[in-house]
């Protein structure tokens, strides 16, 4: 019984540390990496392009593991139905995924995520996540949950990082809000 504790014990732990961000996130007043990436907008590929949606206002880039994962459905479907808020402001949402790639069509116009009101990036081998500093510790290849607001000057404004979904949509939210009144 002892040694199923010590195992379930260990089990858990290693899973954390799997799981665990980096926390290497850049930092405020960093300039933003500039990327291009194959993109969806309810089910329609398209390439996002950094540098353009800057043209436009604030942009949120938020990192996430996976699609059709329970925290990332969580996440999607809060920015969903927040985007309204972001339009308003004349930011631009996009999230950016490592993981099931090829799920991301679907993932955008799914109602109980994206439901078409915002684009998902495929950041195959998580070649962005890397540049932005967001990848999971002991799993590289996979974008943690960091979410960057960064100002149409490039430089970022704001940095959340956590694995908890709840609170990425309010972070960001909220310092575009503080972007929109230094204005």
């Amino acid at each position: 019984m002892k040694s199923l504790l010590k195992f379930a014990a260990l089990s858990l732990v290693g899973t954390a540390i799997l799981t665990s961000p980096a926390f290497a996130a850049l930092k405020e007043g960093t300039q933003a990496p500039e990327f291009t990436a194959p993109a969806y907008l309810a089910g329609q590929p398209f390439t996002f392009d950094l540098a353009d949606a800057l043209k436009k206002g604030p942009v949120v880039v938020y990192f996430f593991p996976a699609a059709h994962t329970s925290g990332c459905n969580i996440e999607a479907h809060l920015f969903s139905q927040a985007i309204d808020q972001f339009k308003a402001l004349h930011a631009t949402v996009i999230g950016v995924t490592a993981g099931h790639t090829s799920e991301l069509a679907a993932f955008s116009k799914e109602t109980e995520h994206c439901g078409g009101k915002f684009p998902v990036a495929a950041d195959e081998g998580a070649k962005i996540a890397k540049e932005y500093d967001a990848t999971l510790m002991l799993k590289p290849d996979w974008s943690d949950r960091t979410s960057y607001v960064i100002a149409p000057s490039g430089k970022i404004t704001h940095v959340y990082s956590s694995l908890s979904p709840t609170k990425h949509v309010q972070e960001t939210l909220d310092a575009v809000k503080a972007l929109e009144k230094q204005g």
